[in-house]
């Protein structure tokens, strides 16, 4: 990725451990180092856009000035129809009331249990933050619907309640190069490479 190797480095701007390993499989190609804003002892700032793309453009700007280096942020979450598209730009934070991810989906499957419509899509924007240079935006999504109980070991998140459009099984019982050929992830960091191999 010539466009970012002159700074030797890329942060990933998270402190979500299962998050930073996915990323890193989906940069396997990128040959200077990768840290993230947990191994600099970065603070996470304060999310207030209201959307995934602020979110990712902030927390993004906020690692590359923190720590000097170009940085990449993902914000991503989940969001139901029945729910109006919540939690959305919450996900996380939903979670985190409900005492963590177990306890959430116990939630979620009270709270939908009189509900026919089980659709839902995870979004995912990546913001590239370089010194000297505007951020980037990347930004994509995946269809599918809810399923209670919770389903599978991989992942992290809401995988295990998720079945992409056209799969049988959640994100939570696929092993990650399945997942990563068909995620929101995967589809918005196909958009990053494309940029960056148009800048060689």
């Amino acid at each position: 990725m010539p466009f970012i190797t002159p700074y030797r480095k890329l942060i990933i701007a998270s402190h979500n451990d299962g998050k930073v390993i996915e990323i890193a499989a989906l940069l396997r190609d990128f040959n200077d180092d990768i840290i993230s804003a947990k191994q600099l002892n970065i603070v996470e700032p304060e999310e207030t856009a209201t959307d995934f793309a602020g979110n990712a453009r902030l927390k993004a700007e906020h690692c590359m000035q923190a720590g000097g280096f170009p940085a990449l942020a993902d914000d991503s979450g989940l969001s139901i129809d029945a729910l109006d598209g919540a939690p959305g730009i919450y996900s996380a934070r939903f979670a985190q009331q409900h005492g963590g991810f177990t306890d959430a989906f116990s939630h979620l499957a009270k709270i939908l249990a009189d509900k026919k419509n089980l659709n839902a899509h995870f979004t995912c924007a990546l913001a590239l933050a370089v010194p000297n240079m505007e951020t980037k935006i990347f930004e994509s999504h995946v269809h599918g619907s809810l399923c209670f109980p919770p389903r599978g070991i991989h992942g992290f998140g809401y995988d295990p309640i998720f079945i992409a459009n056209g799969c049988k099984t959640t994100f939570g019982e696929m092993l990650p190069a399945q997942k990563h050929a068909i995620s929101h992830r995967f589809n918005a960091f196909q958009k990053l490479q494309t940029f960056l191999h148009a800048k060689i």
